[in-house]
């Protein structure tokens, strides 16, 4: 391989097909992640009533208390099963249908339960409504580890960062999207619930339609399927030039180091030690993203802003402005991360996360003896939405992206995902415990996750701004005692279930 001088290399810009791609992909995958985790919260009473009279209708009594519980607490809870159950099927779909094949068929995992909760009421069968969630489950957890992959593999490195974040942005636009279409006056009533759980099947559609335009992940299409052609003919059109020689050169080296490995398995990603310390980071990124209390906050925010005053009617409208601030703060970060790194947004959001849970613990505690605390509350539960918008929401999809190459990338985004799904069920289950139990000194616990992850970011994750793949695993590299990320027969050795003999091999790195 031929040394590529840095200086013919030309900086990444921002065309219309790789905004497009963006934008198509994002909304009809991403957005509906975030839709589908709030589209349920405001008409909770009129589907408990449909629970309740549905019941009825068949057993001649209403549901006690305790089944319209159980009953609820599945619909819930089936939803992030669900999406750990699409997380286990990433890898395997990306691999054999690639990445825009897979965010294709995966449309069938939201139009399907779309049609179905659409139809619950008229069929009379709140069972379908669970059916569907757990679904819908699988679709998000299948775009929300896929489209970053997408994305982050045709996306110029100078790029890379606020692409990445895009994905995230769509989520909370999905979330505030829901809130608004909740409120009482539009679809969050006894007649337009069905609707307002429907209305996720038409991004769904509209990616079905338009995303078949678009290429397919270069990296996919050369690295996996050994096809130059069409990786090449994929990158003009993404990058809006014929000149793409450059980054078709650093994908080959790539594939040139990585010709040995085959692809890694999740097993073997797990006891392979050239990627100890990537696999370690997504792992306590993806935990402490979740287990951070971001979905505590919300719950505890309606009980804050009437405490301080804030008439009933009125909280669903205080509601939908935190879903504002939400997005744009991911908005900013998305403007920011390629200017400031990838550290800089996960120190300072996890850092903001901690002093709000810190702060929030004591105003929870005082604001029934100290009138004023109440306002507090408000303004922690603000500070704790914009803190983890900025980093801890979006930033560990950007990350899980870089550090791993290849032949990794879609084992490693299986992990990411299983983590991130179970600890969102983990949350869900356990915190109506933690919080009838502690009360306002649940996020104590919550506070210590914010400091313990913000603790390992600051002496274990490098910034990755700017940085090919193989740069960042060179650096990955020094960190898990090798010289070098060249770790084919280590790869190779795994795949045919031999003993692994580290070796320490060294790359030159100015060839890309």
């Amino acid at each position: 391989m031929e040394k590529v001088s840095e200086s013919v290399e030309q900086k990444g810009k921002l065309t219309l097909v790789l905004v497009l791609v963006t934008l198509i992909s994002t909304f009809g995958s991403s957005f509906q992640y975030g839709y589908n985790v709030a589209s349920i919260n405001s008409p909770t009473p009129f589907m408990k009533e449909f629970y309740n009279q549905t019941y009825s209708s068949r057993t001649g009594q209403y549901t006690s208390e305790s089944i319209l519980i159980m009953l609820w607490s599945l619909t819930v809870s089936v939803y992030p099963l669900g999406g750990f159950v699409g997380s286990l099927l990433v890898a395997p779909l990306v691999n054999s249908i690639g990445r825009k094949g897979t965010l294709l068929f995966n449309n069938i995992f939201s139009i399907i339960p779309a049609i179905m909760m659409g139809f619950s009421e008229l069929a009379g069968s709140f069972e379908i409504i669970i059916v569907a969630r757990f679904l819908i489950g699988i679709c998000a957890g299948l775009s929300s580890n896929v489209v970053p992959m997408y994305l982050g593999e045709m996306s110029p490195k100078n790029l890379r960062g606020a692409i990445g974040v895009v994905p995230q942005l769509f989520i909370t636009i999905g979330i505030l999207m829901a809130q608004i279409f909740g409120i009482r006056n539009i679809l969050g009533n006894y007649k337009g619930w069905p609707v307002l759980l429907a209305v996720t099947g038409i991004p769904a559609v509209l990616e079905l339609i338009f995303l078949p335009f678009f290429p397919e992940s270069p990296r996919y299409c050369l690295i996996q399927k050994g096809d130059e052609e069409k990786a090449r003919k994929g990158l003009k059109r993404l990058r809006g030039c014929e000149n793409v020689d450059v980054e078709i050169e650093e994908m080959q080296l790539e594939d040139h180091s990585e010709k040995a490995e085959g692809r890694l398995t999740v097993l073997n990603l797990c006891s392979f030690r050239p990627l100890r310390w990537q696999l370690l980071s997504i792992i306590a990124m993806n935990m402490g993203q979740q287990l951070s209390g971001i979905n505590a906050v919300y719950y505890y925010a309606d009980s804050i802003y009437s405490s301080a005053g804030v008439e009933d009617s009125l909280v669903q409208y205080i509601t939908v402005g935190t879903g504002s601030v939400n997005v744009v703060m991911t908005l900013l970060a998305a403007l920011i991360v390629d200017a400031l790194g990838r550290r800089i947004l996960l120190l300072t959001g996890f850092g903001i996360c901690f002093i709000s849970c810190a702060v929030l613990t004591v105003a929870l505690k005082l604001q029934e003896s100290i009138s004023w605390m109440s306002y507090i509350s408000i303004a922690c539960v603000v500070m704790f939405v914009i803190g983890h918008a900025i980093g801890p929401s979006p930033i560990p999809y950007v990350v899980t992206t870089e550090m791993f190459r290849q032949s990794s990338r879609p084992a490693a985004f299986m992990v990411a995902g299983s983590v991130h799904w179970l600890s969102n069920f983990t949350v869900g289950l356990i915190f109506p415990y933690l919080e009838k139990g502690l009360g306002p000194y649940s996020f104590i616990i919550f506070g210590a996750v914010c400091l313990l992850t913000l603790i390992y970011i600051y002496f274990i994750v490098p910034e990755t701004k700017n940085k090919t793949f193989l740069e960042v695993s060179q650096i990955m590299a020094k960190r898990n005692g090798l010289e070098a990320c060249t770790d084919s027969k280590e790869i190779h050795s795994l795949n045919l279930g031999l003993p692994v003999v580290a070796e320490k091999e060294t790359v030159n790195i100015t060839t890309f």
